[in-house]
């Protein structure tokens, strides 16, 4: 037990270095194509939103870049070799996923929830930032005042800070959240992808699925945009989210129009 603390933690990645990357990959479920021939790059330093419709692929990108899911034909690499070389253990402590569907069945308290993201670490000489990583992701994902109540009992929203406390625990130096502010209200919505983005600022590479173009035109610095399994476009949020891309992924027709204090896009349905 001992010489397991002595064990060489992983250093964070460097401010424009590669994290991840996908090349050429494919996926089918069921018959159906769900990825197809799909090349990606994540950055450190950089929010990278992926957006699309419904059905377009963007949780099961995700969810092979954290090598939770393997393709069917390409390369997914981590670091510096395949993400399929990894234990599941050296994974989780280079990078934190936040899923979708993060319902807990079991009556864990928040703490206990929270303390989880503490796992990875246990019995290196991380684990004695475990204290203060918790406090600090309770206090952040703004989830102090839920005490030990039993997640369960929690609304939908304050389940979804909870899990995202979880992930900040963590630590780690890449970040992968899935719709994380799906069902939050605005306030805390605007809270998270702060946190992102400035998580962000101090090296960490940070990749999210948004439904909200608005959101990710405010926080992303690039925008991958999907459609049947396919990167449309891929480039900084004035480049991706334009009316026609838009209005052509969408199946509706938009107008962009700048934020009246900084300047980024605002998509607008146009409406009769």
């Amino acid at each position: 037990m001992m010489a397991a603390r002595h064990i060489a933690l992983p250093s964070l990645p460097t401010p424009g270095d590669t994290v991840c990357a996908a090349d050429t990959v494919t996926l089918s479920r069921s018959g159906r194509r769900i990825l197809d021939s799909v090349s990606l790059e994540l950055k450190a330093g950089e929010v990278l939103a992926l957006l699309g419709p419904n059905g377009a692929g963007k949780s099961t990108l995700l969810s092979l870049l954290s090598g939770d899911v393997a393709p069917d034909s390409g390369v997914v690499t981590f670091g510096d070799r395949k993400i399929s070389e990894w234990s599941l253990l050296d994974l989780s402590r280079r990078r934190s996923v936040l899923l979708q569907d993060n319902q807990l069945l079991f009556p864990f308290t928040v703490h206990q929830v929270v303390e989880m993201g503490r796992a990875p670490w246990r019995r290196t000489a991380a684990e004695d930032a475990d204290n203060e990583a918790i406090s600090e992701a309770i206090e952040t994902a703004d989830i102090a005042h839920l005490g030990n109540r039993r997640v369960p009992s929690l609304s939908g929203g304050e389940r979804a800070r909870v899990a995202f406390a979880r992930v900040m625990a963590g630590r780690t130096g890449v970040l992968m959240l899935d719709e994380p502010t799906a069902a939050l209200d605005l306030g805390h919505q605007e809270s998270v992808l702060t946190l992102a983005r400035d998580r962000a600022r101090a090296g960490d590479a940070v990749l999210i699925v948004l439904h909200d173009l608005n959101l990710a035109s405010a926080y992303a610095d690039r925008i991958a945009l999907l459609r049947e399994g396919a990167i449309l476009a891929c480039d900084t949020p004035e480049n991706v989210l334009t009316a026609e891309i838009v209005s052509d992924v969408y199946r509706t027709p938009v107008e962009i129009v700048p934020h009246p204090v900084t300047g980024a896009g605002i998509v607008l349905p146009l409406r009769k």
